[in-house]
């Protein structure tokens, strides 16, 4: 069979070169028309309609995509940002009590320096080092040693007495708080001044007043000051206060309890009394009498 005459099965039209001047110069005139005459203004918006869910959804991937970045970072500054916020809130509050402790230790010098001044008596200001661990034992050590103080000098705060000096090392030297069980302060009543010993209880928060008379001249609230008897504490320091009181006619003795007025495990810094008037030694034993002795009854002599 020829070739000539075969069919041909597909009609290809025109070709690509005819299409592209074609549509070029269709678009040349639609775009002429509507520039002149805005035929075409119409078509274009109920186009764009028509399209603009479809630009939406092909715009969503990477608004979400973005949007998830952005979150994401921001989650991620935020976190960082607070836990920066933490570390320096918690630094400022260790500065803030840091102040206030330095704020109420100076407070606490100011007023133990007025003390000084308004006793004008001779004192070094001591720091407490170590508390006893023993609770039963009412002891502190200070940070003076034994060429600075001596045993027996009393230690005061800006309140009043807190305790004695009973111990004296090299670089330290120990002092026994009025609370111990084994220490005694002689006192007196500063309504009345009348004269009393008080005794330790091993409790902090707590003082006894010992052997004194059921019908004794004491009242809850009474305040009690050093009598100055056995030259240890200066006269008219206060030491503590009665809180309560116990009556019972079957015994002698009333039975008082007292509050140090100092806070004695409170103070950092205290005063050690450098020196007190000497007494004369107590005399050993009775008194001896038989120096005078009574006269017999009978004629006087001539």
């Amino acid at each position: 069979m020829d070739n000539t005459s075969s069919v041909k099965f597909f009609n290809r039209g025109p070709s690509p070169i005819v299409r592209l001047v074609f549509f070029s110069l269709l678009s040349l005139l639609l775009l002429f028309i509507d520039a002149r005459h805005q035929y075409l203004e119409s078509t274009r918006s109920i186009l764009s309609t028509l399209i603009y869910p479809l630009q939406k959804l092909t715009s969503l991937p990477p608004m979400l995509w973005h949007e998830a970045d952005d979150f994401f970072t921001t989650r991620n500054r935020l976190s960082a940002d607070n836990e920066e916020l933490r570390a320096q809130h918690a630094s400022d509050a260790a500065q803030a009590l840091q102040l206030q402790s330095l704020q109420a230790e100076n407070t606490h010098l100011r007023t133990m320096l007025e003390m000084r001044e308004r006793l004008n008596l001779p004192m070094q200001l001591a720091e407490v080092l170590y508390a006893e661990r023993d609770p039963s034992r009412q002891k502190l050590l200070l940070n003076l040693g034994q060429s600075k103080v001596a045993a027996g000098q009393a230690v005061l705060d800006n309140t009043g007495v807190v305790g004695q000096v009973t111990r004296v090392l090299p670089l330290l030297s120990e002092v026994t708080l009025i609370t111990d069980k084994d220490h005694e302060v002689p006192v007196q009543v500063l309504r009345n001044g009348l004269r009393v010993i008080l005794f330790g209880s091993g409790n902090p928060n707590e003082l006894e007043m010992r052997y004194a008379p059921v019908t004794a001249d004491i009242q809850d609230g009474d305040v009690l000051v050093t009598s100055g008897i056995d030259g240890t504490y200066p006269p008219g320091l206060p030491v503590a206060k009665i809180s309560h009181i116990e009556r019972d006619p079957a015994y002698s003795f009333a039975r008082v309890q007292c509050a140090p007025i100092t806070g004695v495990n409170n103070q950092r810094w205290l005063f050690v009394m450098s020196s007190m008037a000497k007494l004369p030694p107590r005399p050993e034993g009775p008194a001896d009498t038989s120096a005078v002795k009574p006269r017999k009854s009978g004629k006087f002599p001539r």
